[in-house]
């Protein structure tokens, strides 16, 4: 609902929700629910030429009945847009897993992606499916988003600090990326508005930290005790595969497109300005 916020008043605003049950919420917000579901296409159709301007957030379903690195929810969607008029621009969320492990290399969008996790490798398959929507009119942009933090975000730092998850010992310790929720919000407005033709934009804030330094950093401003240290193979014993996936990969999004091209001001550089 943040982008709700940034955009109410300004323009004509439908979202598609495959729950019946949302519509009372999305209609108090002022925004026209649009009933439907990524998977399964027939219920689509109505989408059809109804938008001049589209932020596609959906992530890929974490199951395929066909190739597993496929996202056919993406798919399903801009073939139903290609249907009619398309969109003057769209925003594609995407992850910063594209780019795989870096060994904390500062990394740029022309990086050439080389996702490990299949998650990952369905986000680049919806950024190619995007981009190749965009080569007949739509001026599609790409954001790649890190870690999304913010205090009334579920599944965050702090809940895994109250679980007593560890982080890995400094030795082993890799570089992360954030973005601060209502940044994010801004940062797709001005994809939307701004946002160059087939172009990638790194979406982070200014933080430069190590996983375990984040949580460290985390547990002090809550007075939340510190999380345990402890090397890669006891963390391989403790905690779950998707969560380890994100301790193999270490870069620095270098967030400078973001700033000079999408004209954005962070209002939250880093995450002490919370």
């Amino acid at each position: 609902m943040r982008v709700v916020r940034e955009l109410r008043g300004r323009v004509t605003l439908r979202a598609l929700t495959a729950s019946p049950a949302r519509i009372p919420e999305l209609r108090a917000a002022g925004i026209t629910p649009v009933v439907g579901n990524l998977d399964e296409p027939r219920s689509l159709a109505r989408l059809a030429g109804l938008a001049t301007r589209l932020v596609h957030l959906a992530p890929p379903a974490t199951e395929h009945s066909g190739a597993w690195w496929r996202d056919f929810r993406t798919l399903s969607l801009m073939r139903v847009l290609s249907r009619r008029q398309r969109p003057v621009s769209v925003v594609y969320a995407s992850t910063s897993g594209v780019y795989g492990d870096c060994a904390g290399e500062r990394v740029l969008e022309w990086r050439t992606p080389q996702p490990r996790t299949p998650r990952a490798q369905r986000r680049l398959d919806a950024e190619k499916v995007m981009r190749h929507f965009g080569r007949r009119g739509p001026r599609v942009s790409i954001l790649r988003v890190p870690g999304i933090y913010a205090a009334d975000r579920p599944g965050g730092a702090r809940e895994r600090l109250q679980r007593g998850s560890p982080v890995l010992v400094a030795s082993d310790d890799v570089y992360t990326n954030h973005i601060q929720a209502d940044d994010l919000a801004r940062a797709l407005i001005s994809g939307v508005w701004r946002g160059a033709p087939q172009r990638a934009y790194n979406v982070c804030d200014d933080t430069e930290l190590k996983l375990g330094d984040y949580f460290d950093l985390v547990a002090d401003m809550h007075g939340m005790p510190r999380p345990r240290r402890v090397s890669r193979a006891v963390a391989a014993d403790e905690l779950s595969l998707s969560v380890l996936s994100f301790m193999d990969e270490s870069r620095r999004l270098v967030n400078q497109r973001l700033k000079t091209e999408l004209r954005l001001r962070l209002r939250h550089r880093t995450i002490l300005e919370r």
